[in-house]
């Protein structure tokens, strides 16, 4: 039996970025690479609100995102993909959010992040997609084969 809990806590750990799929009030799509922290069920990256992807947010919450090492070989990507809703972080979570993204900022030695840097003047928000549902790829070297993961995340 494949544990797809421990096949996407391994790719969640090992990659930092994850692409970001978003819709406008019309549908058209929109895809764009973004650096991301996690904790748990909830994803969270700095964004100008005025981006592609952050307005297409502010219109359609829901989104879809994955994760996976571009530079593996064909056929020997692991990926974790999910369904999310996502959105600016509220005034009363920012705290706890931006402790969980200045945090990763540190551990991979960007430098120090605060609520100041995503409030009043500062041209940078903190987002949130928060998983509803999630998958990863089957590790077999087969053909595209998704598993479910359970979710949320234990």
């Amino acid at each position: 039996m494949t544990d797809t809990g421990a096949m996407a806590e391994r790719v969640l750990g090992a990659i930092t970025y994850m692409v970001l799929a978003t819709a406008d009030a019309d549908g058209t799509p929109w895809a764009t690479p973004v650096w991301f922290a996690r904790e748990g069920d909830d994803f969270y990256w700095v964004s100008r609100p005025g981006a592609q992807h952050s307005r297409n947010i502010a219109e359609r919450p829901d989104v879809s995102l994955v994760v996976f090492d571009s530079t593996v070989a064909v056929g020997s990507a692991s990926s974790f993909y999910a369904r999310a809703r996502a959105g600016l972080v509220p005034d009363g979570e920012l705290a706890g959010g931006v402790a969980v993204f200045a945090a990763e900022c540190d551990r991979q030695g960007i430098g120090a992040w605060t609520v100041d840097d995503v409030t009043g003047d500062a041209e940078l928000r903190l987002y949130r997609a928060s998983i509803t549902a999630a998958w990863v790829l089957a590790e077999d070297g087969g053909p595209d084969r998704r598993l479910d993961v359970p979710w949320p995340a234990t």
